[in-house]
């Protein structure tokens, strides 16, 4: 049978009756596009977060008290509860060659209170100069924190971009007076908007001198955060390794009682949990895959019902077994061709309207597409070859008797 002729039947056979062909196909319609929107939207929630970490500065490496269990993630390195980094590890670790910045931190949530009686609750950070220049921020409006509003234990303050609109609204916050934790503060600067970043950002923040809050708002000696830069990020293991065997000597303890946390760490963990969870979602989704191969067998067990008089009269004019298997092969794979190709528009479809009203990021790649016609491929070979098969070992003279 020539290939022409081929399709020429086969689009004969499937628009016989429109109707049981397009809910056959609606199966293979709904579950490529619930898999491709469900890929486009992990791999998109992906990139944010890769591009959001590395928003957050270069080549980091965060110093944690207390230590990460294994299992348990990052989440469990007990920060806020560990009292085990003080000042004098950063003064310690200064001497480490290869750092392009330091970081001292202490953070605590705190209500903070604006004149016009507007209040929040957020992230209050103790840092110093270093802060900005680790973590890439840039004052949008104002000043940052500087090294003599350190030494001074002066009451200043830098908002992120979220907390001055809570405060504020449309009013520039610049010299205004916010209180935190009854302590009046000055507002010096705002932060440039950066975005998402994890569960606190510098957008939804506020930062004050190290020392104001240590000895001021949280009564503390100790650090919730070392941060460094390291300035060569093929140095990034060197620096790790010398910072844990300066801090080991320095906290006198044979195991660490600190956790040093990278951003390849943060970002390999959070993009495992996503990929776990994009995959999970696309199984589900996926078996809707297998109750569609499921509908096209048996519409070509019908079909075959149907159309074995037919069968049996090309089998008795010189049609070949390899002739009926190839058009009910045929016929299989078209329906879920056509139907892949509308599941692939349907799911871009989707991902675009996800991506566009709920400011969920998607990214439909071309790996999915490929994966989404391959497997709709292979559905119509899979579930149509037994169909197929079962044409083709009629019997000629009982299918011309059939009824």
């Amino acid at each position: 049978m020539k290939i022409i002729d081929l399709f020429n039947e086969t689009y004969a056979s499937l628009t016989v009756n429109k109707v049981r062909t397009g809910l056959t196909m609606l199966g293979i319609v709904i579950g490529i596009s619930s898999v491709i929107a469900m890929v486009s939207i992990g791999q998109g929630a992906q990139a944010q977060i890769q591009t959001s970490i590395e928003g957050l500065g270069s080549n980091l490496l965060s110093i944690l008290p207390g230590v990460v269990q294994p299992g348990r993630g990052i989440v469990s390195s007990g920060r806020g509860a560990a009292q085990t980094l003080k000042n004098e590890d950063v003064d310690l670790l200064r001497s480490i060659e290869g750092l392009a910045a330091i970081s001292p931190e202490s953070s605590r949530r705190f209500q903070i209170v604006a004149p016009n009686g507007n209040n929040t609750n957020t992230t209050v950070t103790g840092g110093q100069t270093s802060y900005g220049l680790v973590h890439n921020l840039i004052v949008a409006n104002g000043s940052f924190i500087s090294d003599a509003d350190d030494r001074s234990i002066s009451r200043k303050a830098v908002l992120g971009a979220t907390v001055a609109a809570d405060l504020f609204l449309d009013t520039d916050p610049v010299g205004q007076a916010i209180r935190v934790n009854n302590v009046t503060f000055t507002v010096i600067g705002v932060l440039q908007a950066k975005g998402a970043a994890g569960f606190s950002g510098p957008d939804d923040m506020v930062i004050v001198p190290l020392s104001t809050m240590q000895k001021i708002l949280a009564g503390i000696d100790y650090l919730s955060t070392i941060t460094v830069s390291v300035a060569d990020k093929d140095q990034i293991n060197d620096v790790r390794d010398q910072m844990i065997s300066l801090l080991l000597v320095r906290h006198r303890v044979a195991e660490p009682d600190f956790s040093v946390i990278s951003q390849a760490d943060v970002l390999g963990t959070l993009s495992s949990i996503i990929t776990t969870f994009t995959l999970f979602l696309a199984s589900i989704a996926g078996i809707s895959l297998l109750v569609g191969g499921i509908g096209i067998m048996n519409m070509m067990l019908t079909t075959v019902t149907e159309r074995t008089r037919e069968i049996g009269l090309r089998k008795a004019i010189g049609a070949q077994k390899r002739d009926i298997t190839a058009q009910f092969l045929t016929e299989s794979v078209m329906l879920t061709f056509v139907g892949g190709v509308a599941g692939i528009a349907l799911g871009w479809l989707i991902a675009t309207l996800v991506s566009q009203f709920a400011g969920i990021a998607t990214s439909v790649s071309f790996s999915a597409v490929m994966l989404a016609f391959g497997v709709s491929a292979t559905i119509g070979i899979v579930f149509g070859y037994y169909p197929a098969r079962r044409a083709a070992g009629l019997n000629p003279i009982e299918a011309l008797r059939y009824e």
